[in-house]
């Protein structure tokens, strides 16, 4: 059963620019250091190649997780919050 989130217009904007970002700026990058450590020989003993595989394997969890969360964003109408009360996205 996925979870259901609430935010705001510009919180949702937030969440996908970083999901954005990761993907079309952070991915490359990793992608290109596995080259680089790959290029530098034997990958048994290669600590650089094995902490930018690290480095990618946590960067696709959290892609994972973004999209998830961005698949099941809700957007919270500000202008039908009671101001009277307190609630979500009150400021006390």
């Amino acid at each position: 059963m996925a979870n259901i989130s609430y935010y705001t217009e510009e919180g949702l904007k937030k969440l996908r620019a970083k999901l954005d970002h990761l993907k079309t700026v952070e991915r490359p990058s990793i992608s290109k250091q596995i080259a680089e450590a790959r290029d530098k020989g034997d990958l048994s003993e290669n600590a650089e190649y094995d902490a930018a595989k690290d480095a990618q394997g946590l960067l696709e969890l959290e892609i994972s997780k973004l999209e998830e969360l961005v698949s099941n964003a809700r957007l919270v109408d500000e202008s039908n919050i009671d101001a009277s009360r307190i609630a979500i996205l009150s400021t006390v």
